[in-house]
């Protein structure tokens, strides 16, 4: 059994990016997985303004809802990101928290595996390049993790606008099989 950590960046109610994270997350518990899956919204997550003090003590000057959800990234083997696209890139506020992730550079992580779940309203095959470059950034700050795979759903621009669609689907076995 491995322990499963779905992060789902969008903070917009009806969001396409949380419905496909929920798949994932129900493909994995039916796989017998443990899983976790957060939400950013209602999260409190300032922006880091780059003192570095993390990388003296090991944790942040701030005291938000950060530490908890890096010491559920740290602990876990897999580790599954999902968010919007909002002008070819992944959304502000995932970005944030990778940010503010920087803590995390020296410590000890377990996780090895990282998946990518995107949506936007476009549909072209380039549309989700950007985000997945900028998740490699920091997949590359953690030399033994990879990307294991991604799942982009375009056309979806409305809340809700997913329901039906068959890349529902395609997560729930994506997180099946990990």
């Amino acid at each position: 059994m491995k322990k499963v950590v779905v992060i789902s960046t969008s903070l917009r109610a009806g969001s396409n990016s949380q419905a496909l994270a929920e798949q994932f997350a129900k493909g994995a518990e039916a796989a017998g997985h443990q899983v976790e899956l957060v939400t950013l919204r209602g999260k409190e997550i300032r922006f880091c303004v780059g003192c570095l003090s993390c990388q003296q003590t090991g944790a942040c000057i701030f005291k938000d809802d950060v530490p908890a959800i890096m010491d559920s990234v740290l602990n876990a083997d897999v580790v599954c990101w999902a968010t919007p696209i909002y002008y070819y890139e992944m959304s502000g506020q995932m970005k944030t928290l990778i940010d503010r992730m920087n803590a995390m550079f020296p410590k000890d992580y377990r996780f090895r595996d990282v998946y990518l779940l995107t949506t936007a309203a476009e549909d072209e095959a380039k549309v989700p390049a950007r985000a997945e470059s900028g998740l490699q950034g920091w997949i590359d700050c953690f030399g033994k993790s990879a990307l294991k795979g991604h799942l982009f759903c375009g056309g979806v621009g409305g809340p809700n606008e997913i329901a039906g669609n068959a890349k529902l689907q395609e997560a729930y076995r994506l997180g099946e099989s990990v």
